[in-house]
């Protein structure tokens, strides 16, 4: 099986479980942390790719640098738009993350990590757009994303830049190792992301662990 979205939200989803298994509302605090790092270094990567292309860093270039190279599944993610001035706002109805967190019965892992991601990821990327989030499938009906003031008089239509796209292989591999160090730092052992591994190759084999270990040297803080 490859890397793909699910993958990516099983590693999150059993990093929160064993994390507040073992230390609870510090564990939670700790996950949080996690997902804002993880989600600030993929935010300046696309910054820093941007700059280079001499592109603003505002909300339109934003949505042209994402680096997700989404499942081709025509149904695996809907998004209706349903805004574009003042604000920006889409509704996402269904998506492969919360489907993977409610087919492992982690809707509150699911719950926590959509909460904070986007945001992050949107502040890493320029700390000036303000992108909020008012709820996400995992405890509402459908996702709502708001970037406030973008005023637009016809919705953003620039070409997604696909060569800077990276692969779910990257992505889980940025996810955890990040997440790994993050948790080491606070905690002082790597037992819950040993522990994580572990859960990955139990899921989806020995193969898949080994590959995500290729990761672990990687600097995730550039481009």
């Amino acid at each position: 099986m490859p890397f793909n979205e699910k993958v990516h939200a099983f590693l999150a989803a059993r990093f929160y479980v064993r994390l507040t298994q073992a230390y609870d509302e510090r564990g939670k605090a700790a996950f949080i942390h996690a997902v804002q790092y993880y989600a600030g270094q993929r935010g300046r990567r696309m910054a820093q790719r941007a700059i280079r292309d001499g592109k603003p860093l505002d909300h339109a270039t934003y949505l042209q640098y994402s680096e997700l190279i989404m499942s081709e599944d025509a149904d695996a993610t809907r998004t209706e738009c349903v805004s574009i001035c003042p604000d920006y706002e889409v509704h996402i109805k269904r998506c492969l993350w919360h489907q993977q967190f409610a087919q492992m019965g982690c809707t509150e892992a699911g719950n926590v990590y959509c909460t904070y991601i986007d945001e992050a990821l949107c502040r890493g990327f320029n700390p000036a757009l303000r992108f909020e989030v008012h709820a996400n499938l995992n405890s509402a009906p459908y996702c709502i994303h708001r970037v406030v003031g973008t005023n637009y008089k016809e919705p953003p239509s620039l070409p997604p830049k696909t060569e800077y796209k990276k692969g779910f292989d990257y992505h889980c591999g940025h996810l955890y190792w990040s997440f790994r160090e993050v948790i080491c730092a606070i905690f002082g052992d790597d037992l819950i992301a040993k522990g994580v591994m572990d859960d990955l190759a139990s899921s989806y084999g020995t193969q898949m662990a080994e590959a995500l270990a290729q990761w672990e040297h990687t600097n995730f803080n550039i481009c």
